[in-house]
């Protein structure tokens, strides 16, 4: 008699067998799956990198041409214009002419005072700038013509003592911005003492008469 198990055993192992089979077959006929390819396509740059390494450079102003350049001493002649006495005054127009062969300026006051001997001195206190009109700066053409207006104040209005008056023979003239003077002649009595006698005004165009 056979049992049951020793009948069961060929059945399994049947089986066993078929499916090795089956797998087998299967592992026989599977082929293997390629690798996914990636193609990168270059391209062109972003738009602002682009902008940027094409955008041209900013120009460069070119700087404003510079202006006539201050009157020099020696590219002005000086001389006495208008004068007229009034309340124990005298007003004197000083005329400055530009005598170069190319404009130039004039802004604020000239430097005056009145001088004697020789060498030519000093005498007494140099003008007092008067603050009315205002500075402007004037440009003058070749030829053309500005001006200031001196006040000197008569020396007998003061007392002997306190002026000290002596009798000046020149006028010592600085144009506006300059250190070299000019010498025009000019008498009159002034004091040498600590009193202001003279005051100037601001140059302004035109000859002042």
């Amino acid at each position: 008699m056979i049992s049951p198990l020793h009948a069961a055993r060929p059945v399994v192992a049947g089986a066993a067998l078929t499916c090795l089979a089956v797998l087998a077959t299967a592992c026989s006929s599977s082929t293997p799956t390629p690798a996914a390819t990636v193609t990168v396509t270059a391209g062109p740059a972003s738009s602002a990198a682009s902008t940027a390494s094409t955008a041209p450079a900013p120009a460069t102003s070119a700087p404003a041409p510079a202006g006539p350049a201050p009157c020099a001493t020696r590219d002005l002649g000086l001389k006495l214009g208008l004068s007229q006495g009034a309340a124990g005054s005298i007003y004197q127009v000083i005329d400055f002419t530009n005598i170069s062969n190319v404009s130039c300026t004039l802004y604020g006051y000239p430097g005056v005072s009145l001088g004697a001997g020789h060498p030519v001195t000093q005498v007494g206190m140099a003008a007092a700038e008067n603050p009315t009109p205002p500075r402007q700066l004037v440009t003058l053409a070749p030829g053309k013509v500005a001006n200031a207006l001196l006040r000197i104040v008569n020396a007998g209005n003061f007392p002997p003592a306190k002026c000290g008056m002596v009798t000046a023979k020149w006028m010592v003239v600085y144009p506006p911005n300059q250190t070299t003077p000019v010498y025009l002649a000019y008498t009159t009595q002034t004091c040498s003492r600590h009193i202001r006698t003279l005051t100037v005004s601001v140059v302004q165009p035109g000859s002042g008469g």
